[in-house]
């Protein structure tokens, strides 16, 4: 059965202020007990917290953020540059997944790129399956781009037989596609699914003050901007489609998310997605 946890990138405020182990404390008294590790450094400190929240909270560590290589100018882990680190890591913490989430900024250059990195890709997900540890890749919109009728999506599974899909619903449905029949699509190969609703906001009354004062091109600006990230049944994906539709694609968690949070904080907008969640009968999940 698949568990839905917490996707820590929007913990990383807290994570700075609190550290791991209060940070969640916190997100296991709202409900979640499963954790997605991102965008927060994996340092000795921050790993024996997180070890310590498996012991005295009941924390699922569920994945392991990784990049193919690190950034210039970023900090964090590479498969590159930190393999043996990595799995150690994974394997103090439990953890058998460590996902990809994003296309490298050099990967999106050209199609060819793309290939090149699914390769690579592929060759790490062979490496960490000597290790019992599973590679997978997070879709943004991007990846729905076509090249010769294909998505970039389809081409980078193809080329990466080894890795598995990291499905984002909301990327997904910005990117023109249905997130129901993408889940099918990848049904075998996925084994987390990002919860993260669509929402189409309302215009703020700023923008009609930019109208009024002749500033067309401001008004149009806040006009596109009111595709919003919204807290799970919130917006408007059918998730009492899409949580049936990650099962039978084979989930193992189900991570709630929220890029942006338009002023609330990230408490209140984890306890709406959780108790929207339960409101859908989904208690037994969690």
């Amino acid at each position: 059965m698949a568990t839905i946890g917490v996707q820590a990138m929007m913990l990383k405020e807290s994570f700075n202020e609190l550290g791991a182990f209060e940070t969640l404390r916190k997100v296991s008294a709202i409900g979640y007990n499963a954790v997605e590790i991102s965008q927060i450094p994996m340092t000795a400190e921050n790993v024996a917290e997180l070890d310590r929240s498996r012991s005295e909270l009941g924390m699922d560590i569920a994945a392991l953020s990784v990049a193919m290589e690190t950034p210039r100018g970023m900090p964090g882990d590479s498969l590159k540059g930190h393999f043996d680190k990595i799995v150690d890591d994974a394997k103090r913490l439990d953890t058998r997944l460590l996902r990809i989430g994003m296309l490298p900024f050099p990967a999106m250059k050209s199609i060819d790129a793309v290939v090149d990195f699914a390769k690579e890709a592929n060759g790490y997900a062979e490496r960490l399956q000597e290790h019992g540890i599973g590679l997978y890749y997070h879709n943004h919109h991007i990846e729905f781009a076509k090249f010769d009728g294909k998505y970039m999506l389809d081409i980078i599974a193809e080329n990466s037989p080894a890795m598995g899909m990291e499905i984002d619903v909301h990327w997904v449905q910005r990117g023109g596609l249905d997130p129901v029949r993408t889940l099918a699509k990848y049904a075998g190969r996925t084994a987390m699914v990002h919860l993260k609703d669509y929402r189409i906001g309302e215009l703020p009354q700023s923008a009609f003050g930019l109208l009024e004062s002749g500033d067309v091109a401001g008004f149009m600006a806040e006009f596109k901007d009111v595709v919003q990230f919204a807290e799970v049944g919130e917006g408007n994906l059918d998730f009492p489609a899409i949580i049936p539709a990650a099962q039978a694609a084979g989930a193992q968690y189900m991570l709630v998310e929220q890029d942006q949070l338009y002023g609330r904080t990230v408490w209140d907008a984890l306890q709406t997605s959780h108790d929207n969640l339960v409101a859908m009968g989904h208690t037994d999940l969690f």
